[in-house]
């Protein structure tokens, strides 16, 4: 589960669940996004905020009413004699087999915000906040946030920023991402004279495909190699990581240990960086990689985009240019908190889509102190950790859906 946020004028995105693939989709694996709107441009008063996602109510995050009284009900007193009850136990740890850190953490986070702010009368918000939740994102997203933004209802939230999930930080300083590494899944086939076990051929399957991964092995240990001197951290290289192999004749006990396959096939990850040459990778692999001279063939599945509408890199300025940039980092200090450098993300989010946009966004999740173990056993957040975000998401839910300035990037 991920988090986003937009900040946008109020508009419910319960018609998202026209966009799924399946009736079901908005229970698997749901992306949670807040988004920041951009001001009003006429001079009626600013719309309260709300709260909105696939499934649920919408509630507004607006002050009570002047003119309506507030009374908090009596508590019953115990009856003579009887014992009080025990004031309520520490929350415990949060822990979970999956998803403690990605992200139900920041699920429910975003939801004791708006708890917290529909509760302090003096917060009049300029923007509206959004929170989405949108399915598939573990698993590209193609049919979740892909097809959200190119439907009305996105544009129609004219929005002028978004939050998405960031990562645990193991020291005391909050990490931010400001790009993600783009997804290629790259498939490679090898074809080859088959024939008995005890034959020596030249070009065979096997022996073409052995080939292609060993050149392809050598480029992922220099790309590695950058990484283990310091020069680059892991999300600045392209990664390339062997996923399966499939090749050789199957019989009722396993395969055919004498006979010599006449097609092979492999597949592999690799994450891109935001600024990777695609036209250069992509000549690498058909002439290094998978080259056709020794019968090979190849397919690369693009996972999402790789350049935003105007052909830019899908990165967020963490600089001056951008003035959400500013409000973000005060937002943290305000907070008690302190950023470390500015990062891409070495794996993929939702946030590739709204970037897509030309809409800025950071990934950010509030755990500092903790072990990065997203996806891994016993993922966890303690409870100290999960508290204190709930106090920065404030700060900087506030800020951001508070800020007047031009947002145009």
């Amino acid at each position: 589960m991920i988090a986003d946020t937009f900040l946008s004028r109020s508009q419910s995105i319960k018609q998202l669940n026209k966009l799924c693939s399946t009736p079901n989709c908005l229970s698997s694996n749901p992306e949670l996004s807040l988004s920041i709107s951009k001001p009003n441009s006429s001079n009626s008063p600013p719309t309260s905020p709300s709260y909105s996602s696939p499934g649920l109510a919408q509630t507004h995050l607006s002050p009570p009413s002047s003119s309506t009284p507030t009374s908090t009900p009596s508590r019953p007193s115990p009856p003579s004699g009887s014992i009080p009850p025990s004031p309520p136990s520490p929350p415990p740890a949060i822990s979970s087999p999956a998803g403690a850190q990605d992200d139900k953490s920041i699920s429910l986070q975003y939801l004791e915000v708006i708890r917290i702010l529909q509760n302090d009368f003096n917060f009049k918000p300029v923007r509206t906040v959004h929170i989405s939740y949108v399915p598939d994102e573990e698993i590209g997203g193609l049919d979740g946030m892909a097809k959200f933004v190119e439907s009305q209802v996105f544009d129609e939230l004219n929005l002028g920023f978004v939050l998405d999930e960031g990562q645990a930080s193991p020291n005391d300083e909050f990490r931010v991402f400001y790009a993600d590494r783009s997804p290629w899944n790259v498939v490679i086939r090898a074809l080859g004279v088959p024939g008995h076990g005890s034959r020596m051929y030249d070009n065979s399957a096997m022996e073409n495909l052995m080939k292609s991964i060993e050149v392809m092995s050598k480029f992922r240990e220099n790309q590695f190699d950058l990484v283990k001197a310091g020069l680059a951290s892991n999300s600045e290289v392209i990664s390339v990581n062997p996923v399966y192999v499939k090749a050789g004749i199957v019989s009722p006990t396993g395969f055919v240990m004498n006979m010599q396959p006449s097609e092979a096939e492999a597949g592999f990850d690799l994450r891109l960086t935001p600024t990777a040459d695609l036209d250069i990778l992509r000549k690498r692999i058909a002439e290094e990689w998978a080259p056709a001279t020794r019968n090979m063939t190849y397919e690369i599945i693009e996972k999402g985009p790789l350049r935003d509408y105007m052909g830019r890199p899908l990165m967020t300025p963490t600089n001056d240019s951008n003035p959400w940039w500013s409000v973000f980092k005060q937002a943290i200090t305000a907070a008690g908190g302190r950023l470390s450098k500015p990062e891409i993300l070495p794996s993929t989010t939702d946030a590739r889509f709204i970037r897509q946009k030309g809409i800025p966004a950071l990934g950010f999740s509030p755990m500092k102190n903790t072990p990065i173990l997203l996806h891994d056993h016993n993922e966890f957040l303690k409870d100290t950790v999960y508290l204190e975000g709930i106090k920065v998401y404030v700060s900087l839910i506030k800020s951001l859906s508070s800020f007047e300035g031009a947002t145009s990037l």
